[in-house]
């Protein structure tokens, strides 16, 4: 099994909380899903009120680039925008970022959200930014 720092165990018997259910989704995605050198790995976290994208080699163990909506640069433009066109903002924020890195392929991510809302939007952004998915 691969080590996510998420103990399965831990949320076996707690699977009727919404964050049970998404952990053990996620750990079920994360068996089979995990990013190469050629594709890496674009993960989303969301929180209540932020938006996280990653994009990882999970050979290596490394980060090869980062966006969130707390980052200085994105903090001005998010000003006044609700929270799918913040995410937007940040997945073609990542989608640059990773470009200048050399990525151009990744693998698809969705911590055992769904595919809807802020994670939607900020697919369908990175998707315009250049990556594939």
């Amino acid at each position: 099994m691969v080590s996510l720092g998420l103990k399965p165990s831990k949320y076996q018997g707690r699977k009727k909380t919404a964050r049970g259910k998404r952990v053990i989704r996620h750990i079920r995605v994360r068996k089979r899903v995990s990013g190469t050198v050629e594709r890496p790995r674009l993960c989303v976290f969301r929180s209540l009120q932020h938006t996280y994208a990653q994009v990882i080699n999970d050979d290596r163990g490394h980060t090869i680039a980062a966006s969130s909506d707390m980052d200085p640069e994105l903090m001005v433009s998010c000003k006044g925008k609700n929270k799918s066109e913040v995410a937007s903002l940040v997945g073609q924020d990542v989608a640059r970022k990773a470009f200048k890195a050399g990525v151009t392929t990744v693998v698809f991510d969705r911590a055992g959200y769904k595919y809807h809302g802020r994670v939607k939007a900020l697919a369908e952004a990175a998707r315009e930014g250049g990556l594939r998915f």
